[in-house]
C-alpha cells in the first residue's frame, strides 16, 4: 500500500479518533451505562470504521483503476466510475 504513505497522517488521524471511540465504548461498559448510550457509542464507532474503510477502498481504486498514467479502456474507466459511486453509496 505505497499509496496510502500520501494520506497516510490522515489515516493515522482517523485510526486514533476511533481508538478514542472504542476507549469511550469500553469505559461506558464499565460503568454499566444505558443501553441507548451504549448503541450510540456502537453507532460513532461503525460509522468511524465505514468511513475509514471507504476512504482506502477509495484511494486503492483510484491509485489501480483509474490512474491516468494507466491506459484504460472507456468500459473499464466507467466500471471504476460506477464502483466507487456504489462505495460511497453503500459505505458511507
Amino acid at each position: 500500500m505505497a499509496h496510502v504513505v500520501e494520506g497516510k497522517q490522515k489515516l493515522l488521524n482517523r485510526v486514533r479518533r476511533l481508538r478514542g471511540q472504542i476507549d469511550a465504548l469500553e469505559r461506558a461498559l464499565e460503568a454499566d451505562q444505558g443501553c441507548s448510550e451504549v448503541m450510540r457509542l456502537l453507532t460513532t464507532a461503525r460509522g468511524a470504521i465505514n468511513g475509514l474503510m471507504a476512504e482506502v477502498v477509495e484511494d486503492h481504486i483510484l491509485m489501480h483503476m483509474t490512474d491516468p498514467d494507466h491506459k484504460r479502456s472507456r468500459d473499464e474507466q466507467e466500471a471504476a466510475d460506477e464502483l466507487l459511486d456504489v462505495l460511497r453509496t453503500y459505505i458511507k
